[in-house]
């Protein structure tokens, strides 16, 4: 398949977007050029799982053996994983609708009832909205149920930052008290509880040769990566309670706004508390903004 790349720039970022592939991002520089996110070359991508970032919808990250029950319903996706989940919504891979807006302004949108085969029993749209400002960038999403009946629902996004800057690596910081603890299949098995020592990164602390793989939450919102030189700030809206940090096998980092906890469709019909899954009614909407800023000499 040929990919169209959609490109837009700004002051401070050039962005380069694939529309037919999840509307997923391939490239995030600095005006620069140097790589913000990882750097990723056209043919390689197969999936969006090569590219630089991607949004996850109408869920995000595991559902324990594509299974859940919702308001007496039961649920069965279609397993995409080789360990039996369900894994990160089902609109990475498929093509978006473009408009460009301005210059540094790309909207895409996307309509669940244009598939047939969407692996989500209930009908919806979503927009992701790509804004260069200042020394910022804006990803603005949204998901609406348009759908007769609720429907629980979620968003995230997952951008793999490139984490070695002129053979530095950075000090990570995130504000977050709470993790979770999880299986082998890195699903949560319940309530969340205080970060240990060695989870906690409110102060800055290089990651170095950890392996990290965690969800945290009572998150306030922010995340930076520091290399002395320059540093990167990642700000969210509330409605990303949730943060996933992640040591990609690549040797990049993804720092994960998401709205809930990983297997929140089955932790709340556990009566588990604080996985924060909503429900959108017929008509109902779910949206944030997250914003990358640059500091220092890019």
């Amino acid at each position: 398949m040929t990919l169209r790349v959609e490109r837009v720039s700004g002051p401070a970022f050039e962005l380069e977007v694939l529309p037919e592939m999840g509307a997923s991002i391939l490239n995030l520089r600095a005006a620069s050029g140097r790589a913000v996110m990882r750097h990723v070359n056209l043919s390689d991508v197969q999936t969006s799982s090569q590219c630089a970032g991607f949004t996850l919808l109408p869920f995000s990250n595991r559902i324990r053996d594509a299974h859940f029950v919702f308001r007496g319903r039961e649920v069965r996706l279609r397993v995409n994983t080789k360990d039996g989940l369900a894994q990160h919504g089902d609109v990475r891979n498929r093509p978006w609708q473009v408009e460009r807006v301005a210059p540094s302004h790309l909207r895409c949108t996307f309509d669940s009832r244009a598939f047939a085969d969407i692996n989500w029993p209930w009908a919806f749209t979503a927009q992701v909205e790509y804004r260069l400002h200042g020394p910022h960038f804006d990803t603005t999403v949204t998901l609406t149920n348009e759908d007769t009946a609720a429907m629980p629902a979620g968003l995230g996004l997952h951008p793999y930052f490139a984490r070695m800057q002129g053979g530095v690596d950075p000090a990570l910081q995130v504000g977050a008290e709470l993790t979770y603890d999880t299986d082998e299949r890195q699903l949560t098995l319940g309530e969340a509880r205080p970060v240990q020592p060695a989870e906690d990164y409110r102060v800055a602390n290089p990651v170095g040769g950890r392996s990290i793989d965690r969800t945290y939450t009572a998150w306030d919102g922010v995340a930076r990566l520091d290399w002395g030189e320059r540093a990167l700030t990642l700000t969210a809206d509330n409605v990303y309670s949730h943060v996933v940090v992640f040591t990609a096998p690549d040797g990049n980092l993804a720092v994960e706004p998401v709205s809930h906890a990983t297997d929140a469709f089955n932790l709340a019909a556990r009566g588990v508390t604080g996985v924060d899954l909503r429900v959108l009614e017929p008509g109902q909407s779910l949206a944030g903004t997250a914003r990358v800023t640059l500091e220092g000499d890019w």
